[in-house]
C-alpha cells in the first residue's frame, strides 16, 4: 500500500483527487494538507511512501518546500502536480529533489501511473524536461536564466506574470525589500534594464505559462 499526502490549497481540487485515488486500491490517501506548512508539519509527525504536492501554496511552498521536505524525509518520494507547465518547473523542481512532474491537466491513468511508478523508484518526467536537465547541467548551452537561484527563478515568474513587489512579497511571506533585492539581482545576472526588458526575455526564453 503506497501511503500519500495529499497538500494542496483548494478544497475542490483536493477532493478530485481523492476520487480518482480512491478507485485505487493500492493507494490510500493518508493525510491532506491544505499549504505548504501542514505539509511540514505532517511529515515531521508523519511516515509517508509519496507527496502529492502542488507548487502554488500560501506560506512555505514550491521549490523551498520541496527541499524542505527532503532534509526532513530524505526517502520521502515526490510528485509535483502543478497548474504550471513542465518548461517552466520541472527541471527546477527535480533538481530540488522532487521525483516527477505532471501538470493538473494530465490524465487520470497517468496520475495513478506515476504515483505507482515513483513509489516503486522511478522518476516521472517528459522527454523534453530530460532534455532540459542534461543541457543545464552541460557546459555553456544552458540559458542565461539557468544561473538565477531557486528564489530568483521565482520572483521573475512573478514579475513576469504582472505582480508588483509588494504582491510578491506577500505572496512569499518576505519583505517587500527583500524582493526588490531578488529584483535587481535578477535584472544584473541576465543583463537586462527593468522590466519591460525581463518580460521580452521572457516570450523569448519560454517561460511565460498561460496557466498561470
Amino acid at each position: 500500500m503506497i501511503r500519500l499526502l495529499l497538500a494542496d490549497d483548494h478544497a475542490l481540487v483536493r477532493e478530485g483527487l481523492r476520487g480518482i485515488l480512491a478507485a485505487a486500491a493500492d493507494i490510500e490517501v493518508a493525510a491532506e494538507a491544505a499549504n505548504g506548512d501542514e505539509a511540514l508539519a505532517l511529515v515531521k509527525k508523519q511516515d509517508f511512501d509519496l507527496a502529492l504536492l502542488d507548487l502554488s501554496m500560501p506560506g512555505l511552498s514550491g521549490l523551498a518546500l520541496i527541499k524542505r521536505l527532503k532534509v526532513e524525509k530524505p526517502r520521502l518520494r515526490i510528485l509535483v502536480l502543478s497548474m504550471h507547465g513542465e518548461s517552466q518547473y520541472a527541471a527546477r523542481a527535480l533538481k530540488a529533489g522532487a521525483s516527477g512532474y505532471l501538470t493538473k491537466d494530465s490524465a487520470a491513468a497517468q496520475l495513478l501511473g506515476a504515483i505507482r511508478k515513483i513509489a516503486a523508484g522511478g522518476v516521472q518526467i517528459s522527454e523534453t524536461t530530460a532534455a532540459q536537465l542534461i543541457t543545464t547541467a552541460g557546459a555553456g548551452d544552458a540559458p542565461p536564466h539557468a544561473a538565477l537561484s531557486d528564489r530568483e527563478y521565482e520572483v521573475l515568474r512573478q514579475i513576469v506574470a504582472g505582480r508588483s513587489v509588494t504582491e510578491i512579497a506577500a505572496a512569499l511571506s518576505v519583505s517587500v525589500k527583500t524582493v526588490s533585492t531578488h529584483k535587481a539581482r535578477i535584472l544584473q545576472k541576465l543583463n537586462l534594464a527593468g522590466t519591460a526588458e525581463l518580460v521580452r526575455y521572457a516570450i523569448e526564453q519560454g517561460l511565460l505559462d498561460e496557466r498561470a
